[in-house]
């Protein structure tokens, strides 16, 4: 029962800093563009540009 008397401050003490943290968060904007963030989690910026009439030459086929 004596742990008691230690486990319970430290969890609100936690619950403080997690209380804390979220609303530090919140004033430095972190949730203001949410949309933003999905789509961007989604977008595909890794298109690899095509020339026209021309071949890839053999290392880009190849990966290398």
């Amino acid at each position: 029962m004596e742990v008691i008397a230690f486990l319970v401050p430290l969890a609100l003490l936690l619950g403080l800093f997690g209380l804390l943290g979220f609303l530090w968060s919140l004033k430095n904007g972190q949730y203001d563009d949410l949309e933003g963030a999905a789509w961007r989690a989604i977008s595909d910026d890794d298109e690899i540009p095509t020339t026209e009439g021309r071949e890839p030459s053999a290392a880009h086929r190849h990966g290398v």
